[in-house]
């Protein structure tokens, strides 16, 4: 008896919580997903779902985002209000500088408020803070990628970070600061990302001290494809007449060269460089940073007042000062 009951009571519960739904702008497919994603929606009571729904708008999250936020992890209406909600947001805040902060993290990865603070998030900010990431960098990380709280430290952290000193970023700090520049790199396989993009860095010509530059200044580059993103541009500089000492020279000094587009970046700046400068190769090789000025705002307008000047630079002498330094230079101020 008291079984069916409770069946019912579940059953009312889901009834109201579809009409919650609807209110609220859902269509009939996605609120299907909800609960199928969340058996426990069925026996959520309205109250509750109203009231953890004006919360998350109280915090910040945009009206328009709300119901995306919540498709993405409905648990968060079945959670406990002052149980679970409230206290992750509050020691979310003791790690944010900016009020929106809280909001956008939790738009992200709407599941880092169903985790416990005191089994899960304190835990990993002691991991991250214990690998040397500097204190006032460990509440950016995590609001800037809030899935970390979802990866198991035995099983998934720890296991990366063995991978990562094994490229021999041992120093004292050095894992801290290139986790902290980049933490989306914590998220990827070994196996699939980060192992394939360091033997393919290795087999260019990089040795450890190379790579621990290239992680260092650009860690971005272990996360990527290796077939769709790195070799094209590998090939490319090759094709472009670099040899292979230049081309270790260009990645470790100026590692996104191998993540830029070839066609809208790379292209337009080595033929500028060869057609309208009329410079070689080596002299880029020897200044990578060539690569990250601006096109229009510095290498064309920069070329050109050294042509109406008459005067010759090298490149770094060209590029590396700011826009008043080189007026001075010109004799334009």
């Amino acid at each position: 008896m008291e079984e069916g009951f409770m069946e019912t009571s579940a059953s009312r519960n889901g009834t109201n919580m579809l009409w919650f739904f609807r209110d609220k702008g859902f269509d009939d497919r996605s609120i299907d997903k909800m609960f199928k994603k969340c058996r426990r929606l069925e026996a959520v009571h309205k109250e509750r779902a109203s009231e953890n729904w004006e919360y998350l708008e109280r915090i910040g999250i945009q009206k328009r985002k709300l119901p995306f936020v919540v498709s993405k992890c409905p648990k968060i209406l079945a959670l406990g209000l002052h149980e679970k909600l409230v206290p992750m947001v509050e020691c979310l805040g003791t790690l944010s500088t900016k009020p929106h902060e809280i909001a956008s993290a939790i738009a992200k990865f709407p599941g880092i408020l169903s985790y416990s603070v005191e089994e899960k998030l304190c835990p990993l900010l002691a991991f991250f803070q214990a690998l040397g990431v500097p204190e006032k960098q460990l509440g950016k990380m995590i609001l800037l990628n809030p899935r970390l709280i979802s990866y198991s430290i035995e099983s998934k952290l720890i296991e990366t970070v063995d991978f990562l000193a094994g490229l021999g970023l041992t120093k004292e700090g050095m894992l801290g600061k290139v986790i902290a520049k980049n933490p989306f790199l914590m998220g990827y396989s070994i196996d699939k990302r980060l192992r394939p993009t360091s033997e393919f860095l290795k087999s260019i010509g990089l040795k450890e001290m190379d790579l621990q530059a290239v992680a260092l200044k650009f860690p971005d580059i272990l996360c990527r494809d290796v077939d769709k993103v790195l070799r094209p541009n590998l090939v490319y500089l090759r094709r472009c007449g670099f040899k292979d000492g230049e081309v270790v020279s260009l990645v470790t000094g100026y590692p996104p060269i191998l993540i830029k587009s070839i066609k809208h970046s790379l292209e337009p700046r080595i033929r500028f460089l060869v057609e309208i400068m009329g410079r070689k190769l080596e002299e880029v090789a020897k200044y990578p940073d060539f690569f990250k000025h601006g096109f229009k705002k510095r290498l064309e307008l920069r070329q050109k007042l050294l042509i109406e000047k008459k005067v010759d630079f090298t490149l770094s002498e060209l590029l590396e000062c700011n826009q008043k330094k080189f007026m001075m230079k010109m004799g334009l101020l």
